[in-house]
């Protein structure tokens, strides 16, 4: 079985946040099951400064886009098993950072048709390309208006991943023609139109054999108009072909027990309490060893739950608890954060910017983390959060309604405390319980943290699910074939 991972970033060589973390694991983990994997990103320039030298130059080769034939450049690198090629085009790809381009739509159309222009020149030809979100949506159409009749590419399958249904790579009706060679026989509602423009996200929709997210919750929500971000008729439509598979966190990075970014390393929950001392004294917090920390790493955007957050900050540090959060995002947000860190010096941190190794720290040192987002397709924090013992708050959606349950106290059964509604007032109330928790039962609490520390959340059981998607669709094509 041969896999071809098309995505647009992957850990560690570039990543602007979970795709690149899934891209960088996912594959590790299906070849420790004997499936044979590949990976194929562009070659931005931040990504070839800093790795560009571990890989080797294969070949160049045309790659249509439209009427044009524009050069790409073809590189290689393995690594623990996996095989990671890079396409190179500098009209393309050599700036700083990944999105928000103007020419987006011709930099993921150029790369869409250059994996599949660059099939015949890899060690293996794939059975199944897994594309990663809407930058490779277009993979599959242009497989089938492209290359379905070409020997080479018969019987080679699609499978589409949406990680965020909110980007969805949204065009001009124009570049159908001028970028994607496709004819308006593409141009429908059951192809790639969308309210008049042309959507990269739902071309991987339409064409691709099988669908999966991020979490069995977020695949029930996105056929509803809520979440559905108005593709969620689209979605029911191919309802049967679509499945929801939580992401894992690769444990072997992320393990506090050997993680260097860590103040002191542990393998029990005692440990933590010299990473939270650690924190503070990093932080310029009081070193007060009975009063939590609630941390926040994450994007300052509405999907967080910013909104909630700020409506109640007040009364959270009200209570007996310090607050950190790491991270960047809209400047009302970032405003907002940095006149609470004026006015609370003593109990609010906001570190303004994104730094890997503080990060971890953060998840080592604090007590609890918060994740009250609007939406969350699966989420990776609050998996961060319970590998280094620290307890998640979050409201019950998509991947977090999958990860967190709230503890009970009459079960005992639970690892986190979470909220339904949309509202601040349901988040500090849950936030709240948390601390009576922390304040009036520290053995309760030692032992919900220490069962967070020995919760699995790899890669196994989610490897184990898309290897039985794969051969899902080699049998249709293996049954396809006889019966032609």
């Amino acid at each position: 079985m041969n896999s071809l991972f098309a995505a647009s970033e992957c850990a560690p060589f570039i990543k602007t946040g979970g795709l690149g973390d899934v891209i960088g694991a996912l594959p590790k983990a299906l070849v420790k099951k004997g499936v044979s994997v590949s990976v194929i990103l562009p070659k931005y320039k931040d990504l070839s400064e800093k790795y560009g030298h571990e890989f080797t130059f294969v070949r160049s080769f045309e790659v249509p886009v439209g009427r044009r034939r524009q050069y790409c450049g073809l590189f290689k690198l393995e690594s623990e098993g996996v095989t990671y090629y890079l396409l190179d085009n500098e009209q393309y790809f050599k700036r700083h950072g990944s999105y928000g381009f103007y020419d987006d739509g011709e930099r993921f159309a150029f790369f869409s048709r250059a994996v599949l222009e660059a099939l015949p020149f890899l060690d293996e030809r794939p059975d199944v390309i897994h594309c990663h979100d809407w930058q490779t949506g277009p993979i599959s159409a242009l497989l089938k208006a492209h290359y379905s009749n070409h020997p080479f590419y018969q019987g080679i399958k699609t499978l589409f991943t949406i990680h965020n249904l909110k980007y969805q790579g949204v065009y001009p009706k124009s570049v159908l023609y001028e970028l994607l060679d496709l004819s308006e026989l593409y141009f429908t509602e059951d192809g790639l139109e969308f309210y008049g423009n042309v959507s990269y996200m739902k071309a991987g929709l339409a064409f691709s054999d099988k669908l999966t997210t991020v979490s069995p919750s977020y695949a029930e929500e996105i056929q509803t108009p809520y979440y559905g971000e108005k593709l969620d008729g689209f979605l029911r439509k191919r309802g049967h072909d679509l499945a929801g598979i939580i992401n894992g966190i690769d444990v072997d990075e992320y393990n506090p027990g050997t993680d260097l970014f860590l103040a002191e390393r542990f393998k029990t929950i005692e440990g933590k309490a010299l990473n939270k001392t650690a924190l503070q004294r990093e932080l310029g917090l009081p070193e007060h060893s009975d009063r939590p920390i609630m941390s926040m790493v994450t994007r300052l955007v509405e999907q967080k739950g910013m909104d909630l957050v700020l409506r109640v900050i007040h009364e959270i540090l009200q209570e007996q608890v310090q607050f950190v959060i790491l991270g960047t995002g809209e400047e009302a947000y970032e405003q907002a954060f940095k006149a609470l860190a004026r006015e609370y010096p003593e109990k609010f941190v906001f570190c303004c910017y994104f730094d890997e190794g503080l990060a971890r720290r953060i998840y080592a040192g604090s007590d609890l983390f918060l994740m009250p987002s609007k939406f969350e397709p699966c989420g990776i924090g609050q998996l961060f959060a319970l590998r280094y013992g620290t307890l998640p708050i979050v409201r019950e959606t998509g991947g977090l309604k999958d990860t967190v349950i709230s503890y009970n106290e009459f079960t005992n059964e639970g690892n986190g405390f979470t909220f339904a509604n949309y509202n601040a007032h349901d988040m500090l109330y849950t936030i709240e319980r948390a601390l009576w928790f922390y304040h009036f039962q520290p053995s309760k609490w030692m032992e919900l943290a220490d069962r967070a520390l020995h919760l699995d959340f790899s890669w196994d059981q989610s490897a184990a699910h898309y290897i039985e998607l794969y051969y899902e669709l080699l049998n249709q094509s293996a049954q396809a074939w006889s019966m032609s």
